[in-house]
C-alpha cells in the first residue's frame, strides 16, 4: 500500500509503543487494501455472507472507520461535515462509482490522512470528538487494531471463498 511504511511489527520489538502502534496499523491496513488485488470487479461485489458484508464493501468500511476514528474523534466534525454515513452499516453500501481502483484509493488517502491528524499527538493525549467522550489516543490505536484485525480475518475468509469456486 503505497505511503505506508514497511516496517514490520518485528522491526519495532524494541520500539517506543507509538512506533510499535503504527506498525501494527500500517500492517493491517495493507493486508485490508490488498485483499482486492487480482480480483474481478463482480468478485469483489460478490455477497457471500446474509448481511452487506463483501471484500468491497470491507475495504470501503475500512475507510468510514479511519475518517470516524481520525477526523471525527480527533478533529471534532460531524460526520455530515466529514461527507461520511451516520452508521457504520450504512459504510458497506456500494455504489455504482464503487470500483476496486477508487474504493482502495480512497482508503490509502484516508490511511494518509489519519497518520497526519495523528502525527502532532501523543499516544496519552486525549481526542475529545468520539461519541464515547474524551479518550486517549493510546486506547483508539487500540481499538483501530482490533477493528482492523477483525476485518482482516473476514476478508480473509471471503476472499478465500471467492478463490476456490
Amino acid at each position: 500500500m503505497s505511503g505506508l511504511s514497511s516496517a514490520s511489527a518485528e522491526d519495532v520489538i524494541d520500539q517506543q509503543a507509538r512506533v510499535q502502534f503504527e506498525a501494527f496499523l500500517n500492517e493491517h491496513r495493507r493486508a485490508l487494501n490488498s485483499c482486492l488485488d487480482g480480483l474481478t470487479e463482480q468478485q469483489a461485489r460478490r455477497s457471500l455472507v446474509p448481511s452487506l458484508t463483501t471484500l468491497l464493501g470491507l475495504v470501503k468500511h475500512a475507510t468510514f472507520v479511519e475518517k470516524v476514528w481520525f477526523d471525527e474523534a480527533i478533529t471534532c466534525r460531524s460526520r455530515t461535515e466529514i461527507g461520511i454515513p451516520e452508521t457504520p452499516d450504512e459504510s458497506f453500501v456500494l455504489d455504482d462509482n464503487d470500483t476496486i481502483a477508487t474504493v482502495q484509493q480512497a482508503h490509502r488517502d484516508a490511511c494518509e490522512a489519519s497518520r497526519h491528524a495523528t502525527s502532532s499527538l501523543g499516544v496519552d493525549d486525549i481526542v475529545r470528538g468520539n461519541r464515547r467522550g474524551p479518550l486517549p489516543l493510546r486506547w483508539v490505536y487500540l481499538h483501530m487494531l482490533r477493528e482492523l484485525a477483525q476485518h482482516c480475518g473476514h476478508a480473509d475468509i471471503l476472499r478465500e471463498q471467492l478463490i476456490n469456486e
